[in-house]
């Protein structure tokens, strides 16, 4: 992943992850930064957002939808094997909902790790969270 242009993102990220909370604002999370394997960022090729367990990579969506394309296999990440979820877009989020009804927001150009059932995925055309 290359790293972001704009340097406010950065500033808020920090703050974010400094804070080590997630940020919520009308029942929607922004992704706090977490470690994520080099390898998955590697094997998600632009303009996909993947998904991944344990190294492999269990799904890759790519169409800007209006509302939630569901997670079928609805994998499920833990602290020891997290999911991994990797956004190659360059200029639209990617949000990804838990079976909690909790959404997340992930920016593009973006790689973290989640824990517990993810459920669904929604790429929107907006740059921002």
């Amino acid at each position: 992943m290359k790293a972001s242009r704009k340097p406010l993102r950065r500033v808020a990220w920090a703050v974010a992850a400094a804070a080590g909370i997630l940020a919520a604002s009308a029942g929607t999370a922004v992704a706090v930064p977490a470690a994520a394997p080099a390898s998955a960022a590697a094997s998600c090729a632009y303009p996909y957002v993947c998904l991944f367990k344990d190294g492999v990579r269990i799904g890759q969506f790519q169409d800007v939808t209006s509302g939630f394309q569901s997670l079928p296999s609805k994998p499920t990440g833990t602290a020891s094997s997290p999911i991994t979820v990797t956004n190659t877009r360059h200029d639209d989020v990617a949000y990804i909902r838990f079976n909690t009804g909790t959404t997340v927001c992930l920016p593009p150009e973006y790689s973290t790790n989640f824990t517990g059932t993810l459920t669904g995925i929604r790429i929107s055309s907006s740059a921002t969270c």
